[in-house]
């Protein structure tokens, strides 16, 4: 990752195949942005050092909580607290969206 470099989130989110992939994309202090391309859910987990948050560009994210599921369509942002449970899944084929989160960011998996 190079700093002063431009980005093209729809050529990047097009040149990735598979049913999943998280590409690093830039560093802004000591934060990381990814663009994140499903096609498939992802399993249920928690951030314990980091809060995350989505961008939605394309398609439907849908993020589930404990208690409820949140849609994101393009254009919306919903951030996730440090510790709580959610998993992630595109509303159809596929969805595009953008992560914020601590770069040293730890993942645990959990089993509901």
């Amino acid at each position: 990752m190079e700093s002063l470099q431009r980005i093209d989130l729809h050529e990047t989110s097009k040149a990735v195949a598979g049913s999943y992939a998280n590409v690093p994309l830039n560093l802004v202090n000591d934060h990381i942005i990814r663009i994140s391309i499903m096609t498939e859910p992802f399993y249920w987990h928690y951030h314990p050092n980091s809060d995350e948050s989505f961008l939605c560009l394309e398609g439907v994210l849908v993020i589930d909580l404990e208690g409820e599921s949140i849609e994101l369509h393009p254009g919306q942002l919903f951030t996730i607290p440090r510790n709580v449970l959610h998993k992630t899944s595109p509303k159809g084929g596929r969805s595009v969206n953008l992560t914020f989160e601590l770069e040293g960011m730890e993942t645990v998996r959990n089993v509901l």
